[in-house]
């Protein structure tokens, strides 16, 4: 049996939706990343200002830097709290709709950020980036979620490694609008920071015009026929009885159970080989010290001897360099990053040159590999119904991890000058043993057969029948 289609018109609804999801989306991770590196000067001078206006203290050089730092990690709390916060509201208001109610948080952000300078309060700031911290968190786990669960399954992987694709645009577009022939200079660095309502925008306009996930529809509404609506415009042809028959076999292993929380996973040992994989790749895409580099090129370059004129048009590069590894994205994990501490930059009057092309080259290593991976892996080895708490655990990880480092970075640059990386290294090396041993391929496979092959991992040693469909149940839906 097949379902009548629309007219050929799929392909372009199904790019249309994720440009339109991912310009409010993971865009805006990379774009807010990349823009508090540019008015970092002017912010500290404004730090200091406020205190000596308030209470007459002119604080210390390190004690600035800390105030700069919180304010550029609490971007990594409001992360968290928006990955804890994204699997509760997907299952009540749905992928794309989740998307949208998103954008509260971002334009609550740019407000405060706008008013900042006027209110001469750096805590509107401090807050701004917790709002927009918060937006972040959301989109990161949501976005890959309403793209996996959209796409067919041989698009399946590009469809959602395009995550990364505009994460690392938002990294560019962040680091070419703060140029100070643009946004970057003194008088307009509050518009700068207040610059990511504009993407926001776009979304609010777009996304409504677009569906629902299938499989939200099916699986949780229990909706067959918005499904199929849904199916035929995304595909723009008939819909494959395979796939069809795909989704109502997913829903026949999940029938009768409500969505797992968190706790849930971690007590439970047909799923602990996946949970730890999530757990470890999104750890180790943070402690792989990339995004780092966003948040303090300017404390990296300078440090590696470029020339302090020099500094932002260098920055551009970084984000170039993952632009473009994202998009050619051919599987690596961990490459390039172990010249980076051979270049001593104080010896040799032409080592900055060399310290910048090896950051740029583990940056490329960076978008070739854990950048486009880890957003998808949640989507292919976790069932619809633990499929939003695999991902708060992976966001979780994610963002605390990304505070962490936030936290301790420009004093391990300031510790161990252009040693700064060798740490990093070790993650490299210890995530891609992991990689290359415990995970199993998942391209173009269906979920059963994925849960089969971490089933041989999570029971090895015990005779346990693998959880898979109940063909009776299915039977009956497929006759549906």
């Amino acid at each position: 049996m097949t379902y009548s289609a629309a007219p050929k018109s799929g392909t372009l609804t199904l790019v249309l939706m994720v440009a339109s999801a991912a310009i409010g989306g993971t865009l805006q991770y990379g774009y807010n990343l990349a823009i508090m590196n540019a008015p970092t000067t002017f912010v500290q001078t404004f730090i200091n200002e406020t205190f000596l206006e308030r209470w007459d203290i002119q604080l210390e050089n390190y004690q600035v830097t800390l105030v700069w730092t919180i304010i550029v990690s609490i971007f990594s709390l409001g992360g968290l709290a928006g990955a804890l916060i994204a699997g509760p509201m997907t299952i009540r208001f749905g992928r794309k709709k989740c998307l949208l109610l998103n954008n509260i948080f971002l334009m609550s952000g740019a407000l405060l950020a706008l008013s900042s300078r006027a209110a001469k309060s750096f805590e509107m700031i401090i807050i701004s980036r917790f709002l927009v911290g918060i937006n972040s968190g959301i989109s990161m786990n949501v976005q890959p979620m309403y793209f996996g669960e959209s796409a067919p399954v041989h698009l399946r992987g590009a469809i959602s490694l395009s995550s990364c694709v505009f994460t690392s645009f938002g990294v560019v577009l962040g680091q070419v609008v703060g140029l100070r022939e643009i946004l970057g200079s003194e008088p307009c660095w509050q518009y700068l920071l207040a610059s990511n309502a504009i993407p926001g925008f776009i979304q609010l306009l777009t996304l409504p015009w677009f569906p629902e996930s299938p499989r939200y529809l099916l699986i949780d509404k229990g909706d067959k026929e918005a499904c199929i609506i849904a199916l035929r415009r995304l595909r723009g042809c008939e819909v494959e009885n395979s796939e069809l028959d795909e989704l109502l076999e997913e829903r026949a292993q999940v029938r009768g159970m409500k969505p797992r929380n968190p706790l849930e996973l971690f007590t439970d040992r047909s799923v602990r080989w996946q949970l730890i994989s999530v757990m470890v790749i999104s750890s180790a895409m943070q402690l792989c010290g990339n995004d780092s580099i966003y948040f303090y090129a300017s404390y990296v370059f300078k440090e590696a001897g470029i020339p302090d004129d020099k500094i932002q048009y260098i920055t551009i590069g970084t984000g170039t360099c993952e632009f473009t590894a994202c998009i050619l994205c051919v599987i690596v994990h961990c490459g390039g990053f172990t010249f980076l501490p051979t270049c001593k930059q104080n010896y040799v009057s032409w080592m900055p040159y060399l310290s910048m092309m090896c950051i740029f080259t583990y940056i490329l290593s960076f978008g070739i590999g854990p950048a486009g991976v880890t957003g998808i892996l949640p989507t292919e080895i976790f069932n619809q119904s633990a499929r939003p708490a695999a991902y708060m655990i992976a966001g979780s990880m994610m963002w605390l991890n990304l505070f962490i480092i936030g936290m301790i970075f420009p004093f391990l640059v300031n510790g161990l000058s252009e040693f700064c990386f060798v740490p990093f290294g070790f993650v490299c090396l210890l995530s891609a043993l992991y990689v290359g041993v415990f995970l199993p391929e998942t391209q173009g496979k269906s979920l059963s057969v994925i849960t089969s092959e971490f089933h041989e991992l999570n029971f090895k040693g015990q005779d346990k029948k693998c959880p898979l469909q109940n063909q009776a149940v299915f039977q009956k839906e497929t006759e549906l």
